[in-house]
């Protein structure tokens, strides 16, 4: 692990604990039994049998900055030394001097499917100014993790594993170059030491989780995926991140025959998906998938996939093709027949396509009556992501500043 400058703060937030018995634990014991019965209650808690208004809420948020920005147009220049927030999140703490003063009001201020994610609220500080944290068995403590004000790379090494965890906000950090690495005896709670096998080598492991935020990451270059969540994770935002230079991006669920991935709702919003990538921006088994206002620049396979029938709504983003003939298609439908395929529901609204790109939308256009699509207010459209994703990716912020 590199830490380069490192002045971390961690909130700490002694989480409840949540399903599925193997992802690299080698020695199954009756805490983890208990974990697995916990996971699908948490779930069914977290789950929202009506996802679009979820997506409502933050395209409404979404409308209501562009009002503001609209009115106040000129008095936002971050060259100058002001502050130029230009999506929904941004703007609930980036334009406050006293951020640094106040971390944990970075909790409220997650939109999507991963809106209750609290982190550590509520918690103790703790500020990380070196990496001797490296005792597995007795750690410093558990973490939500903060980079802002700091150049911090968790790099040349394991990435993040979120295991059976909730309320989990990962902020501000770059992450790349990561490998698979030998597990151990390793503390997974306050009162639980369990033995590890070796990681998978992904930047971040989402596993049996619910009420996850990750924002302003800058991921690239891991053994396997940059963000994967698996094992019915559900309640998750990935916003404001900035990919680049990988295969595998995002993929959500991964297993053909684990049907619970059917309650899996995740928002993926103003990132940038940049030259480099491959496929999965994301990849969905049976879940829904909130994809709006991203930006993805000349993706080599495709951008949007899905197996097992998933639900991709996707809004106001902008799609520029490579030059490759057969790299066009932003959608890839894996492991079906056509007919079947054409049932999925894939929606595309208000996209921006360049460079001969185009969105496969599939299902009955009357569906969207049954999920209330009338009522969702559209988001900014595709010709504005240049701007609302400017600032994707880990900061450059200055404590006592606007960032």
């Amino acid at each position: 692990m590199e830490l380069a400058k490192l002045r971390l703060f961690f909130l700490f937030s002694f989480a409840a604990l949540i399903p599925y018995l193997s992802a690299n634990i080698n020695e199954v014991d009756e805490v983890w039994r208990r974990r697995a019965e916990e996971a699908m209650q948490t779930t069914e808690q977290y789950y929202d049998p009506n996802p679009v208004a979820i997506a409502s809420h933050l395209n409404m948020k979404v409308q209501d900055l562009s009002k503001q920005t609209a009115a106040r147009r000129g008095l936002l220049n971050a060259e100058s030394g002001q502050c130029e927030a230009t999506n929904p999140i941004d703007s609930c703490w980036r334009c406050k001097e006293n951020w640094a003063e106040n971390r944990q009001a970075l909790a409220g201020c997650a939109l999507g499917f991963g809106i209750k994610a609290t982190g550590g609220k509520g918690g103790k500080i703790y500020e990380v100014t070196d990496p001797s944290d490296n005792d597995m068995e007795n750690p410093k403590g558990k973490k939500t993790i903060d980079g802002r004000g700091a150049n911090v790379h968790i790099a040349n090494g394991a990435g993040f594993m979120l295991q059976f965890v909730q309320n989990v906000i990962i902020h501000g950090i770059h992450i790349h170059n990561i490998s698979p690495r030998s597990g151990g005896m390793i503390r997974d709670s306050v009162d639980h030491v369990g033995k590890r096998g070796q990681s998978d080598g992904d930047a971040v492991s989402i596993f049996g989780s619910s009420n996850i935020w990750l924002d302003h990451l800058t991921l690239s270059q891991a053994h396997d995926g940059l963000i994967d969540a698996i094992q019915a994770s559900t309640a998750i935002t990935i916003s404001n991140c900035h990919f680049s230079n990988h295969d595998k991006a995002i993929l959500l669920g991964a297993s053909d025959t684990f049907t619970e991935d059917k309650k899996m709702q995740v928002t993926v919003a103003f990132n940038r998906f940049d030259k480099g990538l491959v496929q999965r921006m994301p990849c969905v088994r049976f879940g829904f998938a909130h994809v709006v206002n991203n930006d993805y620049n000349q993706w080599k396979m495709y951008a949007i996939g899905g197996l097992k029938s998933p639900t991709i709504l996707s809004q106001g983003n902008r799609f520029y093709a490579s030059d490759n003939q057969n790299a066009k298609e932003v959608t890839k439908r894996m492991n079906c027949s056509p007919e079947e395929g054409k049932s999925w529901i894939w929606r595309s609204e208000g996209d921006v396509f360049l460079n001969g790109a185009y969105f496969n939308s599939s299902g009955d256009p009357k569906k969207q009556i049954e999920y209330q699509m009338d009522d969702v207010i559209k988001p900014k459209p595709g010709t504005e992501v240049e701007r609302i994703t400017k600032f994707a990716g880990a900061l450059v912020c200055k404590p006592g500043q606007k960032c």
